[in-house]
C-alpha cells in the first residue's frame, strides 16, 4: 500500500494536541471498532487523535469528522481517540505487516470481570492500527480482529498486568483493496500470526514506557 504518515498538531479546548495521520494514495479496505469509520468498508485515510483526559464530548463522530476535514482529509476516513501521548507511539513489523499502537493503561480491565456500578472510565485506551499488505477478505478481517486482540492480551499479560485491555480500546485493520486474496487471519495463518507477533511487540513496548500507567491524567 502508497501510505504516507504524519504527526499533525492542532488546537483544541486551550491546548495544542497531537493526531496521527494515514493518507493512502488509492482507497483501501478496513475493519475497524473506532467511532469515526468504523464497520468493514472502503477508507481514504485513518488518524488517532490525541485528546485531553478529562474528554467529555458525547459527538466522537462528528468531533472526528470535524477533524478530517480541518485537516484536508477527503472521502471517508477512520478516526480514533485516545488520551495517550500519541507522539510516544510504539510499532511492531513481521513480514510487511506493520503495526502502530497507542498504549494508555491507565485503567486496564479484565473483560469478563463483573459488572461496575461506578462510572467507565473514557480513558487509558490501547489503539492499535495494522496494515497489511495483501487483500483480506471479509472473514479474514474479522479474523485478524481476533487474533490482533488476542496478542494485545498476550502483550498484557507480559507485562504482568491481570487485564485484557482497557474499555476503551479500539482497533483499524487496512489492507489493500484488490489483488490476491488471503482467507484467513487466524493465529496460525500466514497473515494473522505476523499480525499477532507485530501487535505484541508494538503493546509491549509501549507498556513498559512507565508514562503509560499515567495517560489520562490532564497535564
Amino acid at each position: 500500500m502508497d501510505v504516507v504518515t504524519q504527526t499533525r498538531m492542532r488546537r483544541e479546548q486551550g491546548r495544542d494536541l497531537p493526531v496521527l495521520v494515514w493518507r493512502f494514495a488509492t482507497p483501501v479496505r478496513v475493519i475497524a471498532s473506532a467511532p469515526h469509520g468504523g464497520g468493514i468498508g472502503v477508507r481514504r485515510w485513518a488518524v488517532n487523535a490525541q485528546v485531553p483526559g478529562s474528554y467529555a464530548r458525547r459527538d466522537p463522530d462528528r468531533h472526528l469528522a470535524q477533524l478530517g476535514v480541518a485537516l484536508g482529509l477527503a472521502g471517508r476516513g477512520v478516526g480514533m481517540l485516545t488520551a495517550a501521548d500519541v507522539r510516544r507511539c510504539t510499532s511492531g513489523f513481521d513480514g510487511g505487516v506493520e503495526v502502530t499502537a497507542t498504549v494508555g493503561l491507565g485503567h486496564p480491565i479484565r473483560a469478563a470481570a463483573a459488572d461496575d456500578p461506578r462510572p467507565v472510565e473514557p480513558v487509558g485506551t490501547i489503539n492499535l492500527v495494522v496494515l497489511v499488505p495483501e487483500l483480506l477478505t471479509d472473514a479474514a478481517l474479522v479474523n485478524a480482529v481476533a487474533t490482533a486482540t488476542e496478542a494485545k492480551s498476550q502483550a498484557l499479560a507480559d507485562l504482568g498486568l491481570e487485564a485484557t485491555g482497557t474499555a476503551s480500546d479500539a482497533v483499524c485493520i487496512l489492507c489493500p483493496g484488490d489483488g490476491p486474496r488471503a482467507l484467513f487471519g487466524g493465529p496460525r495463518s500466514v497473515w494473522g500470526s505476523r499480525i499477532a507477533r507485530a501487535v505484541h511487540t508494538a503493546v509491549l513496548d509501549g507498556g513498559r514506557d512507565p508514562r503509560s500507567r499515567s495517560d489520562g491524567a490532564d497535564a
